[in-house]
């Protein structure tokens, strides 16, 4: 019997490749995750399951793989997959589950505190002798502090978790999550955004990149907030308008940012977000850690897997509708 042909990105941690090796009736083949379209199409002619890491897929690729019956993102966000695309076609979209919410949410209270502490600059004043500057502009603390969370999911329901236990009131923003969940976990369910906006000191990103998020923050929405408050992004570029966040953090109408995303990804060397000394940010690196790498990895494989064996996590599968649920 032919073995079922599964294309990974190379990229992936070796507990994913070990996974898969377990099992003698799959074959898993590494491609290069910067791959161009045209090759990428030749190589998956043949797959019934392709893993992806930020590679698109839609109608061309599956055009392209005939045979394929699962895709499995190496991660959560799928804004780079044509998920009606597969939809039509019935094929599942696999996710990771909660294999990186711990480290995204990590890392968006990591910017809090880097920009609530100072962290750089107050390295800077020790390394560069000026000391006697260390008093010009404090720090801040979080407890006491108002966090609006945007997007109740696996990692902004963790983000809050956390904040609460840090003393901050948690507000939360997401019209898919009924207030009785929020409220059991502590929080504050907003409906609107608009006018939540004006009490949070820090407001942190954790919902999908969707055509109802995209610009979700822009001018009008940033000139909302305090002078005071802190935007971080650990979700996805696009979702804040970069543009009006230079213009809102260049004219005092926030405090500071801190971004893991950008809207183009690697962000140009000349983007002026990068020039500004109250930006921090990080290469899309929120949900990758040493910890996180393994588990998304293990969860790909075992996303593939399933589907092949016909056994699909429904929690891990972002179109429930091609095995008949809602």
């Amino acid at each position: 019997m032919a073995k079922k042909k599964v294309y990974c990105p190379s990229t992936m941690a070796r507990a994913g490749w070990d996974v898969l090796k377990k099992r003698d009736d799959i074959e898993a083949i590494p491609y290069d995750p910067l791959i161009a379209a045209a090759p990428f199409h030749a190589l998956i002619a043949d797959a019934d399951g392709v893993a992806l890491g930020l590679t698109q897929f839609g109608e061309a690729e599956i055009k392209a793989a005939p045979n394929v019956r699962v895709v499995a993102r190496h991660g959560v966000g799928y804004d780079t997959v044509d998920v009606a695309a597969l939809t039509k076609h019935r094929i599942p979209l696999m996710v990771t589950g909660v294999a990186n919410s711990p480290s995204v949410a990590e890392q968006a209270l990591y910017f809090m505190f880097e920009l609530a502490k100072r962290g750089a600059p107050l390295h800077a004043i020790v390394c560069e002798n000026r000391w006697s500057e260390r008093l010009q502009t404090l720090p801040v603390d979080l407890f006491g502090k108002t966090v609006l969370v945007v997007g109740f999911g696996r990692i902004g329901s963790r983000l809050a978790k956390v904040a609460l236990a840090l003393g901050m009131t948690v507000l939360v923003y997401d019209p898919y999550v009924n207030s009785a969940t929020v409220k059991a976990a502590g929080g504050e369910s907003v409906s609107d955004l608009d006018s939540a906006l004006p009490r949070a000191d820090f407001i942190t990103i954790h919902c999908p990149k969707t055509p109802e998020t995209v610009n979700m923050f822009n001018a009008a929405r940033l000139s909302k907030m305090k002078r005071t408050a802190y935007l971080v992004n650990t979700a996805r570029g696009g979702i804040i308008d970069e543009k009006a966040l230079h213009d809102a953090l260049t004219n005092g109408t926030i405090k500071a940012a801190g971004l893991d995303v950008f809207d183009r990804e690697p962000p140009s060397p000349d983007n002026p977000l990068l020039k500004l000394s109250n930006v921090v940010t990080a290469p899309h690196m929120a949900g990758v850690t040493t910890e996180s790498f393994d588990r998304m990895a293990t969860a790909v494989a075992q996303n593939l897997i399933d589907v092949l064996d016909g056994k699909p996590n429904m929690e891990h599968v972002v179109n429930k509708e091609v095995f008949g649920h809602r």
